[in-house]
């Protein structure tokens, strides 16, 4: 896959909230990340604390530079979290039609159009106004190979103009329309948060394990 010039990914990315990009990662450099996750990771389904490993937060700066990645991401943006998502014939689940409206923070506070506080593993998440999720990218780091068979992300291009969605205008907004992103191993699957998507059960003996990279900028990277 051909990676077009900066300022093309950056205009489809923000007309369609998401964009496929090519292997960022040798197959050595996903080896050496599955046969880390495989000895660190308490849980086999996965671990949204993947950036208090030293050498996944290595990754997550290098991947911010590389300039398909960097035409993407606001300016200054750094990993605010990392979370490995871990499918197998052992740990398989259907996610159905969502957007992502929490993010994580160091500490609960009191800011106004804060809400739906909740501890994950140990960390505050809450759901922010929707100007502070605009400024927010997810990068979906493909560790193994992929196919229609390992339940890969469905996503709904462009939903992320429509602003926060009710449950029912998710699963409308999600009929028929949704499109499977299938990323060759090592690429990345970038998206928005407020871009309506899902995934199926993997239908596959083989591992689908994504490292889950959340980037942001201004006072979201520094709580």
């Amino acid at each position: 896959m051909r990676i077009p010039a900066p300022g093309a990914l950056a205009a489809a990315f923000a007309r369609d909230g998401v964009a496929i990009l090519p292997p960022l990662l040798t197959d050595d450099e996903c080896d050496g990340l599955a046969d880390l996750v495989a000895t660190e990771v308490p849980t086999a389904a996965g671990s949204r604390c993947m950036l208090e490993l030293a050498h996944v937060r290595d990754t997550a700066v290098r991947l911010a530079a590389h300039p398909a990645v960097a035409a993407l991401l606001p300016a200054g943006a750094r990993a605010i979290q990392c979370a490995l998502f871990a499918k197998t014939a052992a740990t398989n689940w259907y996610v159905p039609p969502h957007q992502d409206l929490s993010v994580p923070v160091a500490l609960r506070h009191q800011r106004p159009g804060w809400s739906g506080w909740a501890v994950k593993e140990g960390i505050w998440f809450a759901q922010p106004p929707v100007a502070t999720l605009d400024g927010v990218v997810a990068l979906r780091v493909q560790l193994d190979p992929d196919s229609a068979n390992t339940g890969p992300m469905e996503v709904v291009p462009g939903s992320h103009r429509l602003g926060r969605l009710s449950h029912a205008e998710v699963l409308a907004t999600a009929h028929g329309s949704l499109v499977p992103c299938h990323v060759e191993r090592g690429g990345a699957l970038a998206m928005r948060p407020l871009v309506v998507h899902a995934s199926g059960k993997a239908r596959a003996e083989t591992p689908r394990r994504v490292l889950h990279f959340v980037y942001a900028a201004g006072d979201l990277a520094a709580m």
